[in-house]
């Protein structure tokens, strides 16, 4: 269906209109949003379209590779495959009941892996996948590894597949396809020499990765499983140590370091994260590898953009909606101000004290970089994660109703900052929408450009 038109496109001109559905296009029906960007790159594009019941056919002329002007309402057409997985750790099993029934989705989707940069474990990839991921260059795609003993990782994903299904990371980089992979470290069953033993299957069966993410488990209070539980501090340490060892030995074999801790990890241990240069990079920033160094980066002027959300094939793909995976983090009738800052209420003044609106994790990133300001007008407001519970601490995961309780204590006519990076279309994980906070806030791009420019126009 189309969900949305660009004024005065192709697609506009012909006379399509909002609530449309594409029967087919060219004589083919498209399957998903891929096969779709794929059939409307043509010059002629034929659209056969269902309004209200009535078909009709619409003939478009364009330039080759000219954007349509359609956003669509689904990205997948068929259907999403789901996850026949029942990994004790997924995250999706840890959610408090009453959020929305989207977020109860457990996907599977090669093809959300390529768009979005989902993470697929491949256990219900198929040698048809297969040959449509290499003949339509669908790259790169990210791929849960969490062990490469077959026994082990059929144990954890809770499925006999488990242990096979890697036979087919093993095809896509035979066929050269950009593969990001991901462990989820669970004390007591992957880690230690488990963790060893994944590292060495890597470096044995699957160099050609492009980068290997290590990253904690996350426990939430929701959680039955009795075995899983966060990690200690010296556990904590021990993966680090793993992973710093395996970048010298990949660096030595491979020419690079490969496999990268989240910066979870360092903040557990309390150790510095690793220099800038470390991260080759930063190709796994948005599975929170580097982000803390990026952010530092950023805010101290060393960077000249913003690394942002990487979107997959999603940034490039003419009519790809965000279903959530990516969606805009803002979605409401509001002005940028002069600081760099959205305001979605009646704004206090420009130069009012500023509190800084986090989550604990963020809260020891931020406070350093604001101590170098040496402004007294500056603090963090720091948001402990009741919602979720146990070590869910990233500022990623604070939801309205947690916000709302802090902002409830803090004094009115300040500056409330609160970063977008907890928004989907204006709306907490939680069901609350900004204008739900008992104060008026503003909500910030989350990266430490957006926030040093805010920061410094707060004193002109």
């Amino acid at each position: 269906m189309v969900s949305a038109l660009l004024p005065d496109s192709p697609a506009a001109r012909a006379g399509v209109v909002v609530g449309d559905v594409l029967t087919r296009i060219n004589g083919e029906q498209p399957r998903d949003v891929i096969q779709y960007q794929l059939l409307v790159d043509e010059a002629s594009v034929s659209l056969d379209i269902d309004r209200g019941g009535l078909d009709r056919s619409v003939d478009i002329e364009k330039g080759v590779g000219e954007p349509l002007g359609i956003e669509v309402q689904s990205s997948v057409f068929d259907q999403v495959r789901t996850c026949d997985n029942h990994c004790s750790f997924c995250f999706i099993y840890q959610l408090p009941e009453g959020m929305r029934k989207s977020l109860y989705l457990k996907d599977d989707d090669f093809r959300l892996s390529f768009l979005y940069g989902n993470f697929t474990t491949l256990t219900r990839f198929t040698e048809a996948d297969l040959e449509r991921v290499v003949s339509e260059g669908l790259s790169p795609l990210y791929v849960s590894i969490h062990a490469t003993d077959p026994e082990l990782r059929s144990s954890m994903l809770r499925n006999r597949r488990g242990g096979t299904s890697l036979r087919w990371l093993r095809a896509l980089l035979d066929h050269g396809v950009e593969v990001h992979g991901q462990v989820v470290v669970c004390p007591g069953v992957n880690d230690g020499e488990a963790l060893e033993a994944t590292l060495v299957g890597v470096a044995d069966e699957y160099p050609e990765l492009h980068s290997l993410a290590v990253v904690p488990l996350g426990v939430s209070d929701h959680s039955n499983e009795e075995d899983m539980r966060p990690h200690t501090v010296e556990e904590a340490r021990a993966v680090i140590d793993t992973v710093e060892a395996w970048q010298e030995r990949f660096n030595r074999l491979l020419g690079h370091r490969l496999v990268f801790a989240a910066d979870e990890y360092y903040l557990l241990a309390d150790r510095p994260f690793p220099e800038p240069e470390s991260y080759e990079g930063f190709p796994m920033h948005e599975d929170g590898i580097g982000m803390a160094r990026t952010f530092e980066l950023e805010f101290t002027g060393q960077a000249e953009a913003a690394t942002g959300v990487q979107a997959g094939f999603f940034a490039s793909v003419d009519g790809a909606p965000a279903e959530g995976y990516r969606a805009p983090r803002l979605d409401v009738a509001a002005q940028p101000d002069s600081g760099g800052g959205v305001a979605v209420a009646l704004s206090p003044s420009r130069k009012a004290p500023i509190g800084i609106v986090t989550g604990e994790y963020g809260a020891r990133i931020l406070q350093p970089l604001i101590d170098t300001l040496q402004r007294d007008d500056v603090r963090l407001v720091v948001v402990d994660n009741q919602f979720f519970g146990g070590n869910i601490a990233v500022t990623g995961l604070m939801v309205g109703d947690d916000i709302s309780r802090v902002l409830a204590t803090e004094p009115e006519g300040h500056r409330y900052l609160v970063p977008d990076v907890c928004l989907s279309s204006g709306v907490f994980l939680d069901g609350t929408r900004v204008d739900d906070l008992p104060r008026s806030v503003e909500i910030v791009p989350t990266d430490g450009i957006a926030l040093r420019a805010l920061l410094a126009g707060s004193r002109s």
